[in-house]
C-alpha cells in the first residue's frame, strides 16, 4: 500500500520519519524518492536478514537512512540510547514479509517443507516446533484459540499431543498435515490460523504492538502522524482501540473513519494484500 502511505504523510515534512517495520526497504524507499533532501529515516528492523537487503535496496540514499536493529517492543530504549530524532510520521506495516514466507528454512509458510521455526529475530530462543512440543493441551488450546481465533482448536491441541507422544513434531508440512484433518475450510488453507497462532506466540507480537503503539503516539511530534497497515483482526482490533483511547484523551484524531483497503490492482499484483487494512492517527498540535 505504497501509494496510500505517500497519500497520508503528504506533505512529507522536512524531519525525520520513523519505518518501524523496515522490511526490505519498499516504504522507506517512496518516502525518500517523493521528498526533499531535508526528509530522513530511521529504518529498524528485527529481521537481521532483511535488514541486510534494505541497506543494499537503499544504498542510493546513504546519509538520509539510518538503521537499526530491535523490535519495537523496546521502543523507548532503542530511541533514547541512540538519540533517535523525534519523527514526523511512524509507519508500522505488521506481518510476514514476502521474504520470510518464501524461505523454507525460516518455517512461516504452510505450503513449504521446512523447520518448524517462526522467529523472526532468528536470536530469540523460542521457536514454534518448542511450543507445540512443550505446551500443555490447555496452553495450546488457549493460544490457537486467542491468537489464531481457530473454533477447531481443541481436537487440534488433541491430535498433536497424541502425535507428540510418538515422536516430536519437526516440519511445516507435517504440522499442516495434522490441521487438515481436522478442519473444513473452502475459503482459507485449513493451516491459516494455525500458522498464524504460532507465529504470534513465538515472536509475541500483541504486546509488541500495544507497546510500540503507545510509545511510538508518545513520541511523535505534534502534528505529526502514526499510519499502521494491519492483517488479521486481532491486529486491528488493537490498533484500533489505541487510536480511539488517544482520542478521547485529546491527545489527537483519527483520520480514517474506516480501514483503507488495498486497491484491487494491488489485490492482484499482490494477494497478501487483500487482508490490509490501513488506520492513521494525527498527533495534536
Amino acid at each position: 500500500m505504497v501509494s496510500e502511505v505517500l497519500k497520508w504523510f503528504s506533505p512529507l515534512r522536512e524531519g525525520w520519519y520513523w519505518d518501524l517495520t523496515l522490511g526490505l526497504g519498499g516504504h522507506s524507499k517512496a518516502i525518500l524518492e517523493a521528498s526533499e533532501e531535508d526528509t530522513r529515516i530511521i529504518g529498524l528492523d528485527r529481521d537481521r536478514q532483511a535488514l541486510e537487503i534494505a541497506k543494499e535496496n537503499l544504498a542510493d540514499y546513504e546519509g538520509r537512512i539510518r538503521f537499526f536493529y530491535g523490535n519495537f517492543h523496546h521502543l523507548v530504549k532503542l530511541a533514547y540510547e541512540n538519540q533517535w530524532p523525534k519523527p514526523a510520521g511512524i509507519l508500522m506495516d505488521l506481518g510476514t514479509s514476502a521474504l520470510q514466507l518464501e524461505k523454507p528454512d525460516r518455517g512461516f509458510s504452510f505450503s513449504l517443507h521446512g523447520p518448524l521455526d517462526m522467529r523472526m529475530d532468528n536470536s530469540d530462543k523460542v521457536k514454534a516446533e518448542d511450543i507445540l512440543n512443550r505446551a500443555s493441551y490447555k496452553e495450546l488450546v488457549k493460544i490457537f484459540r486467542d491468537y489464531g481465533e481457530e473454533r477447531f482448536a481443541p481436537s487440534i491441541a488433541r491430535e498433536i499431543i497424541k502425535i507428540r507422544k510418538i515422536q516430536p513434531l519437526k516440519s511445516t508440512t507435517e504440522l499442516a498435515d495434522i490441521v487438515s484433518r481436522k478442519v473444513r475450510s473452502k475459503r482459507i488453507h485449513p493451516a491459516t490460523r494455525i500458522f498464524q497462532a504460532l507465529r504470534i506466540a513465538v515472536n509475541r507480537e500483541l504486546e509488541a504492538l500495544e507497546e510500540g503503539l503507545k510509545n511510538g503516539l508518545d513520541l511523535l511530534l505534534p502534528g505529526g502522524r502514526m499510519i499502521v497497515i494491519s492483517f488479521h483482526s486481532l491486529e486491528d482490533r488493537i490498533v484500533k482501540h489505541c487510536f480511539r483511547d488517544y482520542q478521547k484523551h485529546g491527545i489527537g484524531k483519527i483520520l480514517t473513519k474506516k480501514p483503507i483497503m488495498a486497491r484491487e490492482e494491488e489485490k492482484l499484483s499482490n494477494p497478501r494484500s487483500r487482508s490490509a487494512k490501513m488506520r492513521v492517527f494525527e498527533k495534536g498540535e
